[in-house]
């Protein structure tokens, strides 16, 4: 009896040892899967961070976005097609239903086309939702007649399309490429820096020649 009792005591000591040593390599892999888990959540959304501000500054350049093209359909083989032949009186009684169809489309057409004209007169004056920031900032500094900051115009545009809206980077984006394109034009007064238009900064450098000079 005392060999037998001895047997198992050592036998639950091994299997206590073991099982202690697998329970601290699970809990040590449990770290260690966690880990990667949040290393990737936090990839994932610098990610989400850098797309939204990629598709922000390619809006403020007038870039059309690409479109993601649809997966194609699958098409069924030619021999399942003429494996299944149609009824002929299907095809006598499907005649009558077409012409019907396409005299509806012809009636309704003028009814459509009416109705088109009639709201498009109702609201000429009406601001299209898909003008492009870059026209916007454009017909913006055609009115100043004095040099503004990006934020001060960002400020401008959002009073005057509430609908819309208008962060100050990105408009400052949409101003230096104007500027790149010589269709606005950058001054800097101390560490601020301000937009106009070619035409609307050449008079004002001409005032400041002026006086310059000695009465």
């Amino acid at each position: 009896m005392s060999e037998t009792t001895t047997n198992t005591t050592e036998l639950t000591s091994q299997y206590s040892t073991q099982v202690a040593g697998d329970l601290e390599r699970n809990l040590k892999e449990q770290e260690r899967v966690q880990g990667e888990i949040d290393a990737l959540q936090a990839q994932l959304s610098a990610l989400q961070q850098d797309q939204t501000v990629l598709v922000n500054i390619q809006q403020a350049l007038g870039v059309p976005a690409t479109p993601v093209e649809p997966e194609p359909e699958l098409k069924p083989e030619p021999e399942a097609v003429a494996a299944v032949p149609s009824p002929r009186k299907r095809k006598t009684s499907a005649a009558p239903s077409t012409g019907k169809q396409a005299r509806a489309r012809k009636s309704s057409a003028p009814a459509r086309k009416r109705a088109a004209k009639k709201s498009a007169a109702a609201s000429p004056a009406a601001p299209s939702p898909s003008t492009k920031l870059v026209d916007l900032v454009r017909e913006h500094l055609t009115g100043l007649n004095e040099p503004r900051s990006a934020a001060e115009i960002a400020d401008s545009l959002q009073e005057q399309h509430p609908e819309r809206e208008f962060k100050a980077k990105i408009v400052r984006l949409t101003l230096e490429g104007l500027v790149a394109k010589n269709q606005a034009q950058r001054t800097k007064q101390g560490r601020s820096v301000f937009y106009t238009t070619p035409e609307a900064a050449e008079p004002a450098a001409q005032q400041d020649e002026s006086a310059e000079q000695p009465a």
